[in-house]
């Protein structure tokens, strides 16, 4: 099935989503990476986590005039993320983008909080890109660019597939069978 979701995401957006589905996103979603997970984990997050897609992302930023634009933005290695994820998914992050799929910990925490992890392909940061309205904010750009949170607006944002969803079923699994 392919969806078109709104965020911030809720349950009933979230219950229809099944291993396989394609998404595309419209509305704000917001990048993290290791930096960032580190510091919502030590520190809280600077934006209400309920209902958020956290992208794992580090995107190529122009600053013009005191305005940024996405030059490019593609998914970093989620794995990276793992220390951190079941803790940030806790505090109501109902999506996570990336690439790689992530640890049993993560899928735990996905299927407890009736949440999904979307994955992007990896060589597409041109596709993605076009999908960005323009940047809303940054928050904690004193980790630097490619590890700050940018705030994107974004338009059809995709596509993602979801590959570890809410249902216990982890694509990037073996053996489909000890995921259902």
């Amino acid at each position: 099935m392919e969806y078109e979701l709104n965020t911030p995401l809720d349950d009933s957006d979230i219950n229809k989503l099944k291993a396989g589905d394609t998404v595309y996103l419209t509305g704000k979603i917001f990048t993290a990476r290791d930096s960032a997970h580190k510091r919502i984990i030590e520190s809280n997050a600077p934006i209400d986590l309920e209902g958020v897609v956290l992208f794992h992302a580090g995107p190529i930023i122009r600053e013009n005039d005191d305005e940024y634009e996405i030059v490019a933005v593609g998914p970093t290695t989620s794995m990276r993320m793992n220390p951190y994820e079941a803790d940030v998914l806790d505090m109501g992050v109902k999506a996570i983008i990336g690439k790689g799929g992530m640890d049993e910990k993560t899928h735990e925490a996905l299927v407890r909080n009736n949440a999904v992890f979307l994955t992007a392909v990896g060589g597409c940061a041109a596709l993605y890109v076009s999908s960005i309205n323009k940047v809303d904010c940054v928050y904690w750009l004193d980790l630097g660019m490619p590890e700050a949170i940018w705030q994107l607006d974004v338009e059809r944002f995709g596509p993602l597939i979801v590959t570890m969803d809410s249902n216990n079923v982890n694509l990037y699994k073996k053996d489909k069978e000890d995921s259902k």
